[in-house]
């Protein structure tokens, strides 16, 4: 009996190794994750500094060839056109450098980069300048979009915001344009930017958030807001963005 039983554990013994032999050890993620973040760590020693070093792109090829902008001048802006075509020539060619004319068949002031053009973004800037001047605005005040860069313009109609047609339409005109112009000297003062009203056509000009406010102020104009409701609530918003700045 001692016997059989000796040669029974010692069979079991047996069998057990040979189960945990033929268990195969995983590895654990941790260790996986070690090795990855040290062959990590490798790669941004010695290797790192063996990165290509480029030569600046000169300024010649990096211009590429020369671009043209035309703007399309309506009938009844020729006349201040040729008037202030001094003021609009003279800034375009001496300070931005660019190539400037108005073509007689076309109808187009065109604008053209040239060897002396160092700003590629000066292009898109004169082009700027003459469209606000075309739409309606100063000289003085589309000046604004070449000396400074945080400057934009926009244009809605005013039967975008509500379907309006004859008297009516009139109507939220006069309540946008005021009393002499009162109203809308008004809200230029408070959001510091620039209206144009032509026809059914309002065009803003000045920074994105002052053309917001005037934009939200105009829209409740013609939604009916009376006039005294609309000059309170943009104060308010511009005391606030004053305070923030």
């Amino acid at each position: 009996m001692d016997l059989a039983t000796n040669d029974s554990m010692e069979a079991g013994a047996v069998e057990k190794q040979d189960d945990t032999d033929s268990f195969i050890k995983v590895k654990s993620k941790k260790s996986q994750k070690r090795k990855r973040e040290a062959a990590d760590m490798d790669t941004e020693g010695p290797a790192a500094s063996k990165r290509p070093q480029f030569p600046p792109i000169s300024q010649d090829k990096l211009r590429g060839a020369d671009q043209m902008r035309k703007v399309a001048v309506p009938a009844h802006r020729y006349t201040p056109l040729k008037e202030n075509w001094l003021k609009i020539f003279t800034p375009i060619v001496e300070n931005l450098q660019l190539q400037v004319r108005f073509n007689l068949k076309s109808r187009n002031v065109e604008i053209k980069t040239c060897k002396e053009t160092q700003d590629i973004a000066s292009l898109t800037k004169a082009a700027d300048f003459v469209k606000a001047f075309i739409l309606g605005f100063q000289v003085e005040d589309a000046l604004a979009l070449v000396r400074l860069d945080e400057l934009f313009l926009e244009s809605f109609d005013i039967t975008d915001v509500k379907p309006l047609k004859g008297d009516h339409l009139s109507r939220a005109i006069g309540r946008i344009a005021g009393k002499g112009g009162k109203t809308k000297f008004t809200i230029e003062n408070v959001t510091k930017t620039r209206i144009v009203l032509a026809d059914t056509k309002v065009h803003l000009l000045g920074s994105f958030q002052n053309i917001r406010m005037a934009r939200t102020a105009i829209c409740n104009l013609i939604l009916g807001s009376p006039p005294s409701k609309v000059y309170g609530n943009i104060r308010v918003v511009a005391s606030r963005a004053a305070e923030r700045f």
